[in-house]
């Protein structure tokens, strides 16, 4: 069994929180088409601290700045394809020295690196991962995917993080772009409800497509509102009784894709008694997205630690 798969099963566990509004809330400046890889080539140790700040708060994964980065995107803004491949590979190892940092300090729980590969739409700058429906054709999708996925798996990361996926059609196209590599991971989706993704289609769908695919340990939620996830949880549960699930809910605001702002009230901490229910209800990690920071990650960590104690 991998590190990723022990860690599923060994009880409730918290993983970290959003990247980009931590180093916004540090002062960084992050407007532009490349969001928080933009530090990937300007200010590195920015988001090496970042991770280090989150193994530190109890998290048991750290998931790397590579959501929004593509050899595209850096392309578009000035960068050649070789040295677009080597800010991807960056972004796994600037987990990797997070973690040492944290270490050094005498933190001891698991600490595993993720490579985060998030969705195509994420790469527009425009919401697309909010709403998928890209009018893109599976080839380019699993092309796209694929040229990615080479350069992060030759980083050796010890998990992929494949994360707010917003539809069923790209689920396909990235686990059809999986079947070239051996790396375990999670499959994760952005939803608009208790109950769909956010392109629409039943979550039970989604826990099927990631329950058949040999290289996917977990099926996973994040950057949907907290309130959503307990239905979304108990039709997972109903469908794929076996099946490890991820929990990494944003504050519970919503992004305007035009602005480049969350737009709403939201909140700090996840609520206790919705994270126990999670829980409850069979969920294994439980972190953050946008909006929730070390401290919530913090709380989240206490609150499984009281689970096992």
């Amino acid at each position: 069994m991998s590190d990723v798969g022990e860690l599923l099963r060994a009880g409730a566990a918290a993983i970290d929180g959003g990247l980009a509004s931590e180093l916004e809330a540090r002062g960084h400046d992050l407007t532009g088409t490349l969001w928080s890889a933009r530090l990937l080539r300007d200010d590195p140790a920015a988001i090496r601290d970042v991770h280090a700040t989150y193994f530190a708060s109890g998290a048991t994964v750290g998931i790397s700045a590579s959501y929004q980065a593509s050899r595209s995107g850096f392309e578009r803004n000035g960068s050649t394809a070789v040295e677009a491949d080597r800010l991807l590979a960056l972004s796994v190892d600037l987990v990797r020295q997070g973690r040492d940092i944290a270490r050094a300090d005498g933190a001891t729980h698991p600490m595993l690196v993720a490579a985060s590969v998030g969705p195509y739409g994420a790469t527009l700058h425009d919401g697309s991962e909010y709403r998928g429906h890209y009018g893109v054709a599976h080839e380019d999708l699993v092309s796209f995917h694929r040229k990615r996925l080479e350069v992060l798996v030759a980083a050796e990361p010890g998990l992929l993080a494949i994360e707010t996926v917003p539809d069923l059609d790209e689920a396909r196209a990235i686990v059809e772009a999986l079947s070239a590599f051996d790396v375990p991971g999670w499959l994760s989706f952005s939803c608009a409800d208790d109950s769909t993704t956010c392109a629409g289609q039943p979550i039970e769908d989604a826990a099927a497509l990631v329950a058949a695919s040999p290289t996917l340990e977990a099926i996973g939620i994040n950057c949907t509102k907290p309130e959503h996830l307990g239905g979304l949880v108990a039709r997972i549960r109903a469908a794929q009784p076996d099946l490890p699930i991820v929990v990494y809910p944003n504050a519970g605001r919503v992004w305007d894709g035009v602005s480049s702002v969350w737009l709403g009230d939201g909140t700090d901490l996840l609520p206790r008694r919705a994270v126990a229910s999670w829980f409850d209800a069979g969920v294994s990690l439980v972190g953050g997205c946008c909006g929730l920071g070390p401290a919530a990650i913090a709380d989240v960590a206490a609150l499984a630690a009281e689970r096992s104690a």
